[in-house]
């Protein structure tokens, strides 16, 4: 079965496709918004770019396609990576441009980051070093403090620690990476982060869970 980039129109899936190739050439990857595809994947990927609101209502708008990610996560139980804005999708509700809800796999908000005084330019965009909160198998073979790629506004607020993988600091500690049982995301994009970033997306297509 190949592994599957959920295709809504968030706007980044060429670079997630190449980096994923290059993670592993030996794997079939799809790009496809098509329900039946995806829940006969092994792994998918739930890109995103842009706001919550908009990414969340790009999925609404594709027949069947929350049903068919519901059905994957939570019934199959089969490994899903969120990137950036896929990875906020996962909390219960974002707070960009208008309360709106989320899929509600972990116990989480998304806000606006804290911006401090008004000191910090928003978007935190670039690089920036992570440091992990506890050891995580996906994150094998990278250095605690290494650097990623960062460009977001809105952060991911949990109550849930145990789902905290590593942070990143800009004026606070910002959740950089999340995990519960299948359910995996990073706030950064690892398309973007060179050589820890391609080690990442082979550790998550390596996964056997």
């Amino acid at each position: 079965m190949p592994i599957a980039i959920v295709d809504y129109g968030s706007g980044n899936i060429r670079s997630a496709a190449k980096a994923l190739e290059a993670a592993n050439k030996n794997l079939k990857i799809v790009v496809t918004s098509d329900p039946s595809v995806i829940k006969k994947s092994d792994k998918i990927i739930l890109p995103g770019q842009g706001s919550f609101r908009d990414c969340y209502l790009g999925i609404k708008k594709i027949n069947g396609l929350i049903d068919a990610l519901n059905d994957f996560v939570l019934f199959k139980k089969k490994p899903i990576f969120g990137i950036c804005v896929g990875m906020q999708l996962f909390a219960k509700v974002g707070y960009e441009s208008k309360e709106t809800i989320g899929f509600g796999w972990i116990d989480g908000v998304v806000k606006k980051i804290n911006n401090i005084n008004k000191t910090l330019k928003l978007p935190h965009m670039g690089w920036n070093q992570i440091e992990f909160k506890k050891d995580y198998m996906l994150f094998s073979g990278i250095e605690n403090k290494s650097h990623m790629y960062f460009v977001h506004s809105y952060e991911f607020l949990t109550k849930q620690k145990d789902c905290i993988v590593a942070t990143t600091n800009y004026g606070n500690s910002i959740i950089a990476a999340i995990a519960k049982d299948n359910i995996f995301g990073t706030q950064f994009h690892p398309e973007k982060s060179q050589k820890n970033g391609l080690k990442l997306l082979k550790n998550f297509l390596d996964w056997k869970f």
